[in-house]
């Protein structure tokens, strides 16, 4: 994950912080001191504000009620919050120690920090963070302690207390921000600035568990319209109210749920077992991070993304790798792509409505599927406009299904009505050598996602025979080094190399459009 963490740290550093600061609260009381049962598990929360004890219906932090989601008789829930942090003061004053001192083997730690690391270094409460997820140092004579201090990133101060829970052999799940009441062009901001999008940065570099409770919330409350969310928040543009309060801890919850924790559904009191889990949390699926320059979007099999997108099995696939390969300064890059989906139950399974929810006009998205395509779970071979019924193997539920050619229409029309240009690829290569030769699929998948890409004028990335052609050229014994299993999924340097390809072929289009966000030196 350092070669992850390296692009992270770059791709970053030209982002900058929201000048909008979180406005102070009167005050910011300690924690109560927890009674803890030692026999049980516990749950313990680590933040500011907007999650801690406030002042009751007017103003109250999401983790203040939090625990009646629980059986007390089955686990401890500690809210450890405390109003007026950021993550760097949360441990120079001694408040994550504290936290850690509690925590033992098995324990969950809930992360989220963010609101108050964009304030002053070292003016008025020194406690802001400096920007990005690097290694940066600012030393400083602090003016509140009179002391020197080395300040972090925020980046840092979050990997810090990952590393601190480890160590502990309990579980770090970092959280993203709660939403704050601040509107743009009929939209909520979502992330307070970077913060939101370093919080998942850290939390994949980490391979750490991680819940986007910014965008759970927001997609609830920006339907409800300005002044409905405004009656959330009477007292600023941050803080919000007990029913405030109890949405956000409920998008904490099913996100949890959502993460395939094993031993968390038997946690839960009736009140916490009655909210629906946020089922594709444990995916760590990414999101457009920056709304104001247009997203790439990749949606495909596991050879575009493999799991979560963290190497496990030193298995990756090529999506993982095609960020770097653009100026995040112009482009949002969005590995949409799910394991183990198919051309058609990508669809059925919702993943390309969410995908085509996060897309708006003059955004781009490619397409790659085949792998998970024959039957007894694909779609008709061919590309007519015939329907037949197939029975799933698992569920053995009788469908009705289109040929294969259908879906991919169906993929560039929707993607076209939203204005996102859709790029169709052809599937890549299996290591399945014939004759000295990779076999390619040019009379199946390939070939028809050629023929359906020329029929409805959309650029097309002949990844199969481009792919096929370098594997060639590297002969088997080299090729072996670029696979992670018998013959699917690539390793770390088979997926840079088939990234490598998809903008060699991006490149060698008549008109690529995607050609005005390639970093300069790969533009060349």
């Amino acid at each position: 994950m350092k070669r992850f963490l390296l692009f992270v740290v770059a791709s970053v550093a030209a982002w900058a912080q929201t000048p909008n600061l979180a406005p102070d609260l009167a005050s910011n009381p300690a924690a109560a001191k927890p009674q803890l049962n030692s026999a049980l598990p516990t749950i313990h929360v680590a933040g500011d504000s907007t999650a801690a004890k406030g002042k009751g219906e007017q103003q109250q932090g999401w983790a203040a009620v939090f625990a009646p989601y629980f059986d007390a008789t089955k686990v401890n829930v500690v809210n450890r919050a405390r109003g007026g942090r950021s993550a760097r003061t949360f441990i120079t004053e001694g408040l994550w120690n504290e936290l850690l001192a509690d925590v033992k083997a098995g324990d969950l730690v809930l992360i989220q920090f963010g609101h108050n690391d964009g304030s002053p270094v070292n003016s008025g409460r020194a406690r802001g963070s400096l920007p990005g997820l690097g290694e940066e140092t600012e030393e400083i004579e602090n003016i509140n302690t009179k002391k020197p201090e080395t300040v972090h990133t925020y980046g840092w101060y979050l990997r810090r207390m990952i590393a601190d829970v480890q160590a502990k052999q309990a579980t770090p799940i970092v959280l993203s921000l709660t939403v704050r009441n601040r509107w743009e062009n009929g939209r909520l901001e979502r992330g307070s600035g970077r913060y939101g999008a370093w919080a998942f940065d850290v939390a994949k570099a980490a391979v750490v568990p991680f819940i986007d409770v910014t965008n759970a919330v927001a997609d609830q409350l920006e339907p409800m319209g300005e002044p409905a969310v405004k009656a959330l928040y009477p007292q600023d543009h941050t803080h919000f109210n007990a029913k405030g309060a109890t949405l956000h801890a409920e998008a904490v919850v099913a996100g949890l749920k959502g993460l395939r924790l094993a031993p968390l559904d038997k946690w839960l009191s009736p009140q916490g077992a009655a909210v629906a889990a946020a089922d594709m949390t444990w995916l760590r699926l990414p999101r457009p991070w920056n709304p104001k320059v247009p997203s790439l979007f990749l949606v495909g099999d596991s050879t575009v993304r493999n799991g979560r997108g963290d190497g496990a099995g030193g298995q990756w696939g090529w999506g993982d790798y095609l960020a770097p390969y653009f100026d995040p300064e112009k482009i949002n890059t969005v590995n949409r792509a799910v394991g183990g989906t198919g051309i058609e139950t990508f669809r059925r399974i919702g993943h390309w409505d969410n995908a085509l929810r996060l897309m708006k006009a003059g955004d781009f998205v490619l397409i790659q599927f085949g792998h998970n395509d024959n039957p007894p779970r694909g779609p008709l071979p061919g590309l007519g406009d015939e329907e037949g019924d197939r029975e799933d193997p698992k569920t053995k539920e009788t469908r009705r299904l289109h040929t294969w050619g259908w879906y991919l229409r169906q993929y560039i029309a929707e993607a076209r009505a939203k204005g996102v240009t859709p790029i169709v690829c052809s599937l890549v290569p299996r290591k399945t050598w014939k004759d000295g030769h990779i076999v390619r699929s040019t009379d199946s998948f390939a070939g028809w996602a050629r023929q359906v890409a020329e029929a409805e004028k959309v650029p097309f990335l002949d990844l199969n025979n481009r792919i096929a052609d370098r594997y060639d050229e590297l002969g088997q014994e080299k090729v072996n080094a670029l696979f992670a299993d018998p013959h699917t999924h690539t390793s770390l340097a088979g997926a840079q190399l088939n990234a490598e390809v998809v903008v060699e072929a991006l490149k060698a289009l008549p008109e690529n459009p995607l050609a005005p966000y390639l970093r300069a030196a790969v533009a060349k």
